[in-house]
């Protein structure tokens, strides 16, 4: 975290731990109806009526999930909410309240953490979420961060990786590889930064990227815009270990088989451009990069005309029988057999 002498800085020491918590979340406003009693007692009360809740939660680690020396403080926080919230959508339920708890070690200053919980509040406010509790605790091994996301569902609307079937389509939102290819952009820039920390990076031409891995977006408007096309997916996950990863989740939750075509996987002109500079296949980009936050889902095949013609979606596969297995279908139409070679978190 590249530190700038000019800025104030308030050691957290100064303030306490209660203090803190009320500094941090005295702009947090409750929104939701379901919010009966929020921050400031000793557990939050939430009301869903007849309703069901979801529920969700990571933990991001400095030096294994973020790297401040080009992770903004402001995109963390908002980050942090977004990996949650996403989880809550691939259930097809609507998010509604978030806590939030960080440990720090005495490096961080007030002034570090306001940035951080400005992002939280960024990522709350536009998506009509509560932050209605948390943790502070100190570190000696950087900053951890760890968001529950909360949500609500109608009894019976929930959608599970457990549902395809045979002859189902395998459906995408979006598209993938971009945060994976502007991870490789920001880790070459540091590279070069610490060669020559006089040389400025030039981001320009890597934009969607970057901010594809910098500041991702939870696919909230896809649960509602299902719902208008009175499409419910027969299964669905979030994409955040890869493509070959949740797909084989999809097929093993539900006991089925897939082809993935390769020439159907939509992949933006950035990220192609940008994995022939690096020399990466964009096609293994897109399986086992991570972190794009899409919905992978399946429908069933009468459902078709309704997803069709919208730009959201994009038909990837087809689910088979399980004793067909998981494979991807080249552009040679040669079968290779899916991997998961996306995020493995404790990979040495």
């Amino acid at each position: 975290m590249i530190e700038d002498k000019n800025q104030p800085r308030t050691q957290l020491e100064n303030l306490g731990e209660f203090a803190l918590i009320d500094h941090l979340t005295a702009n947090f406003n409750i929104t939701q109806k379901s919010t009966i009693k929020g921050i400031g007692d000793d557990a939050a009360v939430l009301d869903f009526g007849k309703k069901q809740a979801v529920v969700s939660t990571d933990l991001l680690i400095e030096g294994v999930h973020f790297d401040l020396s080009y992770m903004p403080l402001k995109h963390l926080g908002y980050k942090a909410v977004m990996v949650n919230l996403s989880d809550i959508y691939a259930m097809n339920a609507m998010a509604t309240q978030v806590t939030v708890s960080i440990a720090v070690s005495n490096r961080f200053p007030l002034e570090a953490l306001e940035e951080l919980y400005e992002g939280i509040h960024t990522a709350a406010s536009i998506y009509g979420i509560d932050v209605v509790g948390g943790d502070t605790t100190s570190s000696t091994s950087g900053l951890l961060i760890s968001v529950t996301a909360i949500g609500e569902v109608a009894t019976g609307e929930a959608v599970y990786r457990s549902g395809a079937k045979p002859n189902d389509l395998l459906v995408v939102t979006g598209d993938l590889g971009g945060a994976y290819m502007g991870l490789q952009v920001l880790e070459r820039e540091k590279e070069v930064f610490k060669v020559n920390p006089n040389n400025q990076p030039d981001l320009d031409q890597y934009t969607y990227i970057v901010e594809r891995q910098l500041k991702p977006e939870a696919r909230k408007d896809i649960v509602s815009l299902l719902k208008e096309l009175e499409v419910k997916p027969t299964a669905m996950i979030d994409i955040s270990d890869g493509l070959s990863s949740e797909i084989i989740h999809l097929c093993k939750q539900s006991n089925v088989g897939c082809d993935l075509y390769e020439d159907k996987i939509p992949l933006d002109p950035q990220v192609i451009t940008t994995c022939e500079e690096f020399n990466i296949d964009s096609t293994t980009v897109a399986l086992n990069g991570g972190e794009d936050y899409e919905l992978l889902f399946t429908i069933s095949q009468e459902d078709y005309p309704k997803i069709q013609a919208n730009p959201n979606f994009s038909v990837i596969g087809y689910m088979q029988d399980v004793s067909a297995g998981m494979h991807l279908v080249t552009r040679a139409e040669s079968k290779i057999p899916l991997k998961a070679q996306g995020w493995k978190s404790f990979n040495a």
